[in-house]
């Protein structure tokens, strides 16, 4: 495993020396990271940071360059925020095709493509108040996480949110799904796991405003 993946993140202090917090929210696909994550970080005042965008970049060039993971990680030149740059062209909607997602959990898998997405990740952190989603926030990227949260839900529920967000049917979404959670939590790099000291909330029952305010009410308790 390169060095990168076993160090682990200094403590930090922001601009002007203040202390400053990274919220880690880990998960499977579908459990609701993304939208809790950026509702989360609006109500708090922080920066939401989409790891599994940086992902789907990659991703995506693979599929547009036909090069290797590694070489377009090693290259490309990303910008998140509202809206997601890949080399300069907003890819905001494109990253979210099906196509992609299927490319992105394979490309996740890579030594090269995690290190390097992981040392961007890192960099970004060091600086200011964060909710950072994704597979490995909490375990690899940022182990020193004031907070961290690891969202699951039941695979029926994770797979019915995924086939009405993008219109498919929800048996197919459901075995397409099994066999990236099994990618996910089997790969020899960063493994899908919950951290040893992270809260775990399930959302298969809890509406979005639910899983937002139950998140925000343990990232204040924790910070307090």
């Amino acid at each position: 495993m390169p060095d990168l993946l076993r160090s682990v993140a200094p403590d930090r202090c922001g601009r002007g020396g203040l202390p400053v917090t990274v919220v880690a929210i880990d998960g499977p696909a579908g459990a609701g990271k993304s939208s809790v994550a950026r509702a989360v970080a609006d109500r708090l005042g922080f920066t939401y940071l989409d790891s599994g965008a940086m992902y789907r970049c990659v991703a995506l060039g693979v599929l547009r360059r036909g090069l290797s993971p590694a070489e377009v990680a090693a290259d490309v030149s990303l910008s998140l925020g509202d809206r997601v740059l890949l080399d300069g062209e907003d890819v905001t909607a494109a990253i979210r095709a099906p196509e992609v997602s299927e490319a992105a959990s394979v490309v996740a898998a890579d030594p090269a493509v995690r290190a390097a997405m992981i040392a961007e990740q890192r960099r970004l952190l060091a600086d200011g108040d964060w909710v950072a989603e994704g597979r490995d926030i909490g375990t690899v990227v940022w182990p020193s996480a004031e907070v961290k949260l690891f969202l699951t839900a039941s695979a029926e529920a994770r797979a019915g949110r995924r086939a009405e967000q993008i219109g498919a049917d929800a048996a197919v979404v459901l075995a397409e799904q099994a066999i990236r959670d099994q990618r996910d939590t089997e790969r020899d790099e960063s493994p899908l796991r919950a951290a040893a000291d992270a809260v775990t909330v399930d959302t298969s029952d809890l509406t979005l405003d639910e899983a937002v305010e139950r998140a925000v009410t343990l990232v204040r308790a924790a910070t307090l």
